[in-house]
């Protein structure tokens, strides 16, 4: 789950607009935080955001499928896939962070 540091930044860069993030590493792959919440991660340099049932919708019409840490044998389906052209523009990128970050926040409440 190796996560090049120029990918990483390339994440970072995009969401710039919206929030600072800032990653932390965490096995093998990094976690995306803002406000010191992990909202998403990286992982083998494929990014993944926080969904719940407020998102979950955006990601499954756009295709994505959920975090597979360990191939078809575990799956965590509380991260999704963020597709290739969401990623590739800030703004709509941004959005999809910002509702992520959202998710995130209702499950650190409960």
């Amino acid at each position: 789950m190796a996560v090049s540091d120029d990918f990483a930044s390339f994440v970072c860069d995009q969401l710039a607009g919206w929030a600072p993030v800032s990653v932390r590493k965490m096995f093998g792959g990094v976690g995306l935080y803002h406000r010191g919440l992990m909202f998403g991660l990286i992982a083998d340099d494929v990014t993944y955001l926080k969904v719940d049932d407020s998102n979950r919708g955006d990601f499954e019409a756009a295709g994505s499928k959920p975090f597979r840490p360990y191939g078809n044998k575990a799956t965590i389906v509380s991260y999704y896939e963020v597709p290739g052209d969401i990623l590739e523009d800030a703004a709509a990128f941004s959005d999809w962070a910002r509702k992520a970050f959202a998710a995130a926040s209702w499950v650190k409440k409960k």
